[in-house]
């Protein structure tokens, strides 16, 4: 590594990570243990630009989707209720594609306590992220209380784009949310690798304690916490030094990310998926494993995907220009278990989850993701030998773009799509409306059922 490349680094208070002897990521083209082919049959439609789908463990296999513009709709065999579960929209900035109300989240014991969680921009904190809590109505379940609420967390930002959104409950019992670099491009603050902002990371709290300072509390064990002690300066070993930061922000998890917009769980297994949203040429998927520790770091600035950021343009011999690795870069951090480029693929990973239903035994343990931009649809997972294989399951067509995701009560895996786009009208709702899908297999597609269409081969 370049000494300059290290004294970017050590301003940070950062120490560099290396990536050497990890496993290539899987690209598109592999092909996954087993036959396994797929469709998306629809499940439900007319949303406003509907972006994650969620689903209470409380025996009432109930959906719910979570429209853009700041409403929740409640899904009941297949049909909208009539009335909204929350509607948010004269506090949610949605004039622009990348704000919103993003995700909700069930509290674990959401049967007994009613509790719920939503992540949304707001309106008169310029596009801040709010996390809130509520209370369902005593009175219907099918209602949020909108009295009930408690704000949770507010975290700014520089700029309208790279907020991230996801919020999800780990199987530790504590929130995930997933936080983006704070927007422009090319992290021109360079917040992805500094610890002291919540910007670029993956934060991890307590919503069942609270101190006088904050309305949420700090797990013991999340991994930059640095208690106050005495300075020792000799005799102190180089990695315990590595392991103090007394500056760093207490919820992060862990960092490197440019924009995690959605992510999720294995059920069965508590591994964590990622998806972070790629620069100008490569989209990658992140893997945590259940038994890490937390404080990763993914790379982001100085990597995007397993290449080095920024890339570099050359001419090919037909003259064309092509995006190389930089020669000399660093190489930082953990790589991610699958990326795909720009070129042929897409332009923006989504997250969509591992299936662990009962009803398709053949998905069973598939990982799946999509892009926004060319409606691909893969499935992922290790084969014999350890190693990622990641094949397209789908080229949907009609401007299917999936947006979100979320697990239903059965372990199903939901998608929804939305045609809203960068050059899109500025009310949500001016824009055709999305609907919600789910994955089956395609020998199990129901007679009679609206199917995806996809791009002729």
């Amino acid at each position: 590594m370049k000494l300059s490349s290290l004294l970017s680094l050590a301003a940070l208070g950062l120490a560099w990570t290396s990536t050497g002897g990890a496993q290539t990521p899987a690209q598109p083209g592999g092909k996954l243990p087993g036959s396994v082919a797929i469709s998306l049959v629809k499940v439900a439609d007319d949303f406003v630009d509907p972006v994650s789908v969620a689903a209470p463990n409380d025996g009432s296999d109930r959906l719910f989707v979570i429209e853009r513009t700041g409403v929740i709709q409640v899904i009941k065999n297949g049909k909208k209720n009539r009335r909204p579960f929350l509607d948010l929209k004269d506090k949610t900035i949605s004039s622009f594609l990348e704000l919103g109300m993003y995700s909700m989240a069930f509290h674990p014991d959401f049967k007994n306590n009613g509790k719920v969680y939503i992540a949304y921009a707001d309106l008169w904190f310029n596009g801040a992220t709010l996390i809130a809590e509520y209370q369902v109505d005593k009175a219907n379940p099918d209602r949020v209380n909108p009295d009930s609420v408690r704000v949770i967390m507010q975290i700014d930002f520089p700029y309208c784009n790279h907020h991230g959104g996801q919020i999800a409950f780990g199987p530790d019992g504590y929130l995930y949310i997933g936080v983006g670099d704070g927007g422009w491009e090319g992290d021109v603050i360079h917040v992805g690798q500094d610890l002291h902002t919540h910007l670029g990371k993956m934060l991890r709290i307590d919503v069942n304690t609270s101190s006088p300072d904050r309305a949420y509390g700090i797990p013991k064990d999340n991994p930059f916490i640095t208690p106050l002690q005495q300075m020792v300066l000799f005799g102190v070993s180089e990695e315990a030094f590595s392991k103090i930061h007394p500056r760093a922000k207490p919820e992060i998890w862990a960092y490197g990310l440019r924009n995690p917009w959605t992510f999720s769980f294995d059920s069965k297994t508590g591994d964590l998926f990622i998806a972070d949203i790629g620069q100008n040429h490569w989209e990658e998927v992140n893997f945590q494993p259940a038994s890490s520790k937390g404080g990763e770091n993914y790379g982001w600035k100085f990597m995007c995907g397993s290449h080095p950021f920024p890339m570099i343009l050359k001419k090919n011999e037909k003259g064309e220009e092509v995006a190389t690795d930089p020669v000399n870069a660093p190489r930082v951090g953990v790589l991610p278990i699958a990326e795909y480029s720009h070129v042929d693929q897409g332009i923006c990973v989504i997250n969509l989850g591992v299936y662990r239903g009962s009803q398709y035994p053949e998905l069973d343990g598939v990982y799946f993701c999509a892009d926004w931009g060319s409606g691909k649809v893969w499935g992922m997972k290790a084969d014999a030998s350890g190693k990622w294989q990641m094949q397209e399951m789908l080229d949907l067509a009609d401007g299917i773009r999936p947006t979100g995701s979320g697990i239903g009560p059965d372990g199903s895996i939901y998608l929804t799509h939305a045609t809203a786009n960068y050059g899109g009208p500025v009310d949500p709702a001016d824009n055709e409306r999305g609907a919600l899908w789910k994955i089956v297999p395609k020998a199990k597609v129901p007679a009679g059922a609206a199917v995806a269409p996809t791009a002729a081969r």
